[in-house]
């Protein structure tokens, strides 16, 4: 990510309030952000989608000036979401510096091409957030639609997936998709966005530590003067000092080393996780065939292929002989789910006639 936006080098480091509110408010953070911290993009929302009309929506277009003036007395780079051709051209009147795309427009492919249709000519970073619910596929389109655009200073922002009921996140991290979007692209840096999967201040920090530890390009986090009294997101903001003293705790590792006997080790350690995958994948094509002796059995005499009964003694065993293992217990009960789903697959293939063997799982 080196270079990536001029003058900026990796960790990018973001940072600003959820909303901009007053001229004051915002020349305020940006000066605390300038003493208490090393970032260099200062953040502000400009206009806010909400999910019900009534709560605020942005303070529109005059908060851009707040922005410049900001930008011209410290020094900060300055960044906004936009979600139409009219936010993109009023936030490149006003000389903003890095543009985002948010989940809610994300997941709508019109809404994007209108954005990216505006950006033509205009080679602007641009961050394109994961949409609400974790579609790894509209995320990338997104990303195409933005590049196809001429956009070449391109990047995503992590900032988690809806979460289900009783989770301690406001939206949860499923680290494994932009995991996996990382596989998919491995050139386009990837931020994370710790305060919109947190939800709440106390989880920033362990947040951000995991989004570094997972290789990101950097975090966006918000930051407000008096965040208790913010207009939105008021739990999820932090003051510029308690950021500052975040970002001075957070662990950047390298993702290589220049050690050889350190690369040495990790090669060994390497080869015996690959000579345990491949028994582990030899034991799994076993479990299978006896699985698949199972549904004959049971089509021999017209036998539902379900057995909840035995689902549920299969998932307690299991359970508890994981953890005697020391394992965790939600990883084995997931694994589990998933090679029984795989199971029912596999018979139901059987038991209808079809050819287990090339069945799509």
């Amino acid at each position: 990510m080196e270079n990536w936006i001029e003058g900026l080098n990796a960790p990018l480091i973001i940072g600003g309030p959820c909303s901009a509110e007053s001229e004051e408010q915002v020349l305020e953070t940006a000066r605390q952000i300038k003493e208490h911290t090393n970032i260099k993009v200062l953040r502000a929302g400009i206009w806010k989608p909400r999910t019900r009309p009534g709560a605020f929506e942005g303070i529109g277009v005059v908060g851009l000036k707040w922005l410049e003036k900001a930008k011209a007395e410290t020094g900060l780079l300055t960044a906004v979401e936009v979600a139409n051709a009219e936010h993109v051209e009023l936030a490149l009147r006003f000389n903003v510096d890095i543009l985002w795309v948010g989940a809610r427009t994300t997941v709508n492919p019109f809404s994007v091409q209108e954005v990216a249709d505006a950006l033509k000519g205009h080679d602007v970073p641009v961050l394109v957030k994961n949409p609400i619910n974790p579609d790894l596929q509209l995320w990338i389109g997104a990303l195409e639609r933005i590049n196809q655009a001429g956009i070449t200073k391109l990047g995503g922002i992590h900032r988690g997936f809806s979460a289900k009921s009783g989770s301690q996140y406001r939206n949860d991290p499923t680290w494994e998709i932009p995991i996996e979007l990382k596989r998919i692209i491995p050139n386009l840096p990837i931020i994370c966005d710790p305060s919109h999967i947190a939800g709440n201040r106390a989880l920033i920090e362990p947040v951000s530590q995991k989004a570094f530890d997972l290789q990101m390009e950097g975090v966006m986090i918000e930051s407000h003067i008096d965040p208790d009294n913010a207009l939105s997101d008021a739990k999820q903001q932090i003051t510029p000092k308690t950021l500052g003293g975040i970002l001075d705790r957070l662990i950047i590792r390298e993702p290589n080393s220049a050690d050889v006997d350190f690369e040495i080790r990790l090669k060994n350690l390497r080869e015996k996780i690959d000579k345990i995958d491949n028994e582990l994948l030899e034991v799994m094509a076993q479990r299978m065939q006896v699985a698949e002796e199972i549904a004959l059995h049971k089509k021999e005499h017209n036998i539902t292929i379900l057995q909840v009964g035995r689902y549920e003694e299969i998932m307690e065993n299991r359970v508890n002989k994981g953890k005697s293992l020391l394992l965790q217990e939600q990883f084995v009960h997931d694994l589990y789910e998933m090679i029984h789903n795989n199971s029912i697959k596999r018979q139901t293939a059987i038991m209808n006639g079809e050819d287990s063997k090339t069945e799509k799982a």
